[in-house]
């Protein structure tokens, strides 16, 4: 039997990813002594904020995600239980691993790996969606090619 997600559902789970980002970037920010390294991982945190801002905004465009699923619970658990599968599993472990950065060449590194899962992640998921919902998945996915393409730039001008 094949699973479905709406596009809400996948705005939910992007919402959270970008989230997890976020609390990575930040965590680097408020590591570091150097003004220019902070002012890098402020902006990588900027970002992941606006992405969320991003599918905040198409889920709100596209409406609430209805649960098939008695209990709104188990709904929830199940969305988290797809968020805490890619990049980082959590804001805590997002933050470990920032602790655990030697510089900023790493740091950069991982969020390039990071949006790099991101978009294996959506570019998966496409098969998993409606028809009707295809475009939000691949609106998602041109939003994480760009944040690469950004970190990319970033790690280059280093």
């Amino acid at each position: 039997m094949a699973v479905f997600f709406s596009g809400s559902e996948l705005l939910e789970i992007a919402t959270g990813i970008e989230r997890n980002g976020m609390a990575f970037y930040q965590a680097l920010a408020d590591k570091t002594g150097r003004r220019d390294v902070k002012d890098i991982y402020n902006y990588l945190a900027g970002e992941e904020k606006k992405h969320m801002d991003i599918f905040q905004g198409m889920s709100d465009a596209l409406g609430q995600a209805k649960p098939t699923e008695t209990y709104t619970d188990e709904y929830m658990l199940y969305l988290k239980s797809l968020v805490d599968s890619t990049v980082f599993s959590s804001v805590t472990e997002a933050q470990q691993k920032a602790g655990k950065v030697f510089n900023e060449s790493e740091a950069l590194d991982i969020g390039i790996q990071a949006e790099k899962d991101s978009i294996l992640f959506y570019s998966e998921l496409q098969s998993l969606v409606r028809e009707r919902d295809r475009k939000v998945v691949l609106n998602t996915l041109e939003e994480e090619k760009k944040h690469l393409r950004q970190l990319s730039e970033l790690k280059a001008g280093l």
